[in-house]
């Protein structure tokens, strides 16, 4: 037993008793344990404990925040609760609860598109523009050319996301084309399939979840819908052939793997997503669809607020195309829908959100981000502000739902009309202009129900959101340019990126300097270098951190984005080790960018004085001059 026996004692004890630990890892800084029950841990008590720093919640972990040394309480924690090395280093990733998941994984999913997925929603936004202002013909050529630049990105959608959801799966991308392209061959289409032959038979028929039958496959019946453009099937398709491929990959010999192993794996996703999880994607639309036809006919207030909440949500999940067969159906006999438009004034919703977190946020990156997504959203093509901007931060999603919540409610009490089928967003409002006699009263409605989407939506962001970038930074109790005769010394920057404040980071510990005073970084190359001349004092086995100590004592933490440690070390390369002598501007580390990324993890890296506490002040003098970075006062 160590030295931190009676530390580690009463840690086990205030987190619920070895019996409540399920497993444990520690990274640089903080023992990560995972409980079984969290209730049982008393916050109060170990945040309060000499040795402990603090307490968080993060990722499905418990985390006690120790310091450096933290590798030797953790041997003492695990000698303690009974728990061997070995099996506390192979203990199973951090779990997080569904919603966590979902919206990690599907952010993960969309972010490497999201750039060209602004970028053609704006084309698309451009071609209606300029075709209203007739500047050129529906039916000329540039135009349809300007059609085939915006819409190939949305039309087949599930090929792009087939990579990227492989990247995310750790499914070999190119397994994840084919299924995205598989799902969007033409033959294989509702709409092929009704327009060359015959319905077999029907299934269900006389239920909502009735399906004309074109195919069978061994005697199976294949029901078929269209899956361009869609979400869902593509990604729990390729989250199938993820498994199935590491399952092949460990039974097949290794003289067939190269083609066998991708053969089986498409053979056995495609099937079962072609049988099965396509058409439970599509009896899920008709059910929803269905739902919501009977809330109506009991309120229409109601029911405006289900289809304009839950619209943002269905599309997520990609049943909302069973409304949209009633919408079409609607218009062909009546010559008007009310089922559907509630749903109008979300992307406006959607838009309104994303401005206010625009002019708030003083992110660059996600002002950057915003501009496109924000145009984009005007001309009626949120995807880009959803999955890459306010679905990761969940409050400002939950925000513009309820706010096109409340429009949706209002259009349903006020029995909003749609004539025609035409655009999207702003050149929609000429679609409830009343063929029959011209009129403009619902193009007023849908406007009056814009006005109060946006105001909601935009008020409450700024109310409500809070931009942790936006944290005023604490003044420094020695400021820069106070002339006192101090000794000084400057740590290099040890990264190529964006400096920021520390208070950017996205982790309680880092952000609110428990750690330690100093910045961060948002990366714009790979490589660690260091920052001093000294030693390295620590460094994690799984490479994402490292600590060095300066000649004259200075502690500099360096830790590579965050939550980083559950890659165990993936995408990081070490070029030194625990006590190797380096010099200022050496290189430690190297770690892919852009595969850290598209795993979903932020590259945000702080760079942290662990022991600023000795010191007079540690000086963020980066933000003015880079060249200094850090200024350590004595």
């Amino acid at each position: 037993m160590g030295k931190y026996e009676q530390l580690a004692k009463e840690i086990v004890k205030h987190v619920g008793g070895k019996d409540n630990i399920s497993s444990l890892t520690h990274c640089i800084t903080r023992l990560r344990f995972q409980l079984l029950d969290e209730s049982r841990a008393n916050d109060d008590i170990l945040k309060k404990m000499d040795g402990v720093v603090t307490v968080m919640k993060s990722a499905g972990q418990y985390q006690v925040v120790i310091g450096n040394h933290v590798g030797e309480v953790y041997a003492d924690v695990c000698e303690v609760a009974g728990i061997s090395e070995s099996t506390a280093k192979n203990a199973p990733a951090p779990k997080k609860n569904i919603f966590d998941t979902f919206i990690d994984t599907v952010s993960g999913i969309f972010q490497p598109i999201l750039g060209v997925m602004s970028a053609a929603g704006m084309l698309k936004g451009l071609n209606a523009l300029f075709m209203a202002f007739g500047w050129y013909a529906g039916d000329s050529g540039f135009a349809m050319l300007m059609n085939a630049m915006g819409d190939a990105m949305f039309l087949y959608l599930p090929i792009m996301l087939g990579y990227t959801s492989a990247k995310k799966f750790n499914l070999k991308p190119f397994v994840g084309l084919v299924i995205g392209a598989a799902l969007c061959y033409p033959s294989m289409q509702v709409s092929s399939l009704a327009a060359s032959a015959s319905p077999l038979y029907t299934l269900f028929a006389g239920t909502v979840i009735e399906s004309p039958v074109y195919l069978e496959v061994f005697k199976i019946p294949l029901i078929a819908m269209d899956y361009t453009s869609t979400v869902m099937p593509v990604i729990l398709v390729c989250y199938l052939a993820s498994k199935c491929e590491k399952t092949f990959t460990r039974i097949v010999p290794d003289f067939l793997k190269f083609f066998l192993v991708p053969m089986l794996t498409l053979f056995v996703s495609l099937l079962f997503g072609f049988l099965i999880i396509g058409p439970v994607a599509t009896f899920a639309a008709n059910l929803i669809a269905q739902g919501i036809m009977g809330v109506r006919a009991f309120s229409p207030l109601l029911a405006g607020i289900l289809v304009g909440g839950l619209w943002q949500v269905l599309v997520i999940f990609g049943v909302h195309w069973g409304i949209i067969p009633i919408y079409m159906n609607n218009i062909a006999t009546m010559g008007f829908d009310n089922i559907m438009t509630p749903f109008f004034a979300t992307t406006f919703a959607q838009t309104a959100v994303v401005f206010a977190m625009m002019i708030k946020t003083r992110d660059k990156k996600l002002k950057e981000l915003c501009i496109p997504a924000s145009i984009s959203g005007i001309f009626g093509v949120t995807e880009p502000a959803i999955y890459g901007i306010t679905l990761p931060r969940k409050t400002p999603f939950i925000i513009s739902c309820v706010a096109a919540a409340i429009a949706g409610g209002y259009y349903g009490v006020m029995n909003l009309k749609e004539y025609i089928m035409g655009g999207l967003g702003v050149f929609e409002f000429p679609s409830f202009i009343n063929p029959a006699d011209n009129s403009f009263g619902d193009v007023y409605i849908a406007a009056i129900g814009v006005i109060i989407a946006m105001v909601l939506a935009f008020a409450a962001t700024m109310l409500l959101w809070k931009d942790e970038e936006t944290a005023e930074e604490p003044e420094n109790e020695t400021a820069p340019d106070k002339k006192v005769l101090l000794d000084k010394e400057t740590v290099a920057m040890p990264l190529e990126g964006q400096i920021l404040p520390l208070s950017e980071v996205q982790d309680a510990a880092f952000s609110q300097g428990i750690l330690g005073k100093g910045l961060a970084i948002r990366p714009s190359k790979g490589i660690v270098t260091s920052p001093v001349n000294g030693t390295v004092g620590t460094l994690f086995p799984t490479k994402h951190a490292i600590g060095i100590t300066s000649d004259s004592g200075i502690e500099i933490l360096i830790h590579v984005g965050m939550d980083t440690v559950q890659l165990e070390g993936k995408h990081f390369t070490a070029f030194v080790k625990e006590g190797d002598r380096v010099a200022a501007g050496q290189k430690l580390l190297e770690f892919d960018m852009e595969q850290i990324a598209a795993e979903g993890y932020s590259l945000v890296t702080p760079v942290v004085i662990t022991n600023c506490t000795d010191y007079l002040d540690v000086l963020e003098s980066g933000l003015t001059n880079p060249e200094e970075f850090l200024t350590i006062v004595r």
